[in-house]
């Protein structure tokens, strides 16, 4: 009488394979097939010249005009208004109104021989943080030409027009509170308006 672990031993002996035969590999004898010989290289560049970083890619998606005017700079003061209030692409925040706001503040300098408008798109990307500076940064290198191509694009991400018709849902079902006076149900409207 057999085990179990006879029995085991036993049976995985019989279905095992055989080894298998290894030929001797004889070095004197030559190949038969030589390798193909490496294709010719069509990248003649160095292995520094390789490992070097990318430099293309980095402009930016504002197209600023050149500007001519001798002596030209922007005041610190200047940047400093445009980033104290900063748009950050917020739900809540009026993509309108920082336009506006924005116009007022490029509007307090002038400087001779330079287009206004050049001076927007210079600072425009200083009044932006967070969710709106990472738009304006994925946006395709040189895409945005003027200053009207800036403020549609800019519209059309934080206003889109779903909002709009949101918007104008709302003001069709207007309706005054039970606990409002008249007079907060009319600010209500006008703000709903001015949205």
């Amino acid at each position: 009488m057999r085990t179990r672990s006879q029995s085991r031993n036993l049976h995985n002996q019989q279905h095992q394979a055989p080894p298998p035969v290894v030929e001797p590999f004889n070095l004197e004898e030559p190949f038969e097939n030589p390798p193909p010989p490496p294709p010719p290289m069509d990248d003649q560049r160095t292995m520094a010249q390789l490992l070097e970083a990318p430099t293309a890619g980095y402009e930016d998606a504002i197209v600023v005009p050149e500007i001519t005017a001798d002596n030209f700079e922007l005041k610190h003061g200047l940047l400093n208004l445009v980033q104290n209030k900063q748009f950050f692409g917020h739900d809540k925040e009026d993509p309108h109104a920082h336009i506006r706001y924005f116009n007022k503040i490029t509007s307090t300098m002038k400087f001779p021989n330079v287009p206004s408008t050049s001076v927007k798109l210079m600072l425009f990307p200083f009044s932006l943080e967070g969710a709106a500076r990472i738009w304006l940064e994925k946006e395709p290198p040189r895409s945005i030409q003027t200053w009207d191509d800036l403020v549609s694009k800019f519209i059309n991400k934080f206003f889109p027009p779903s909002k709009t018709t949101n918007l104008r849902n709302e003001i069709t079902r207007f309706q005054q509170r039970f606990d409002e006076t008249f007079y907060e149900a009319w600010d209500r409207f006008n703000d709903l308006l001015r949205a």
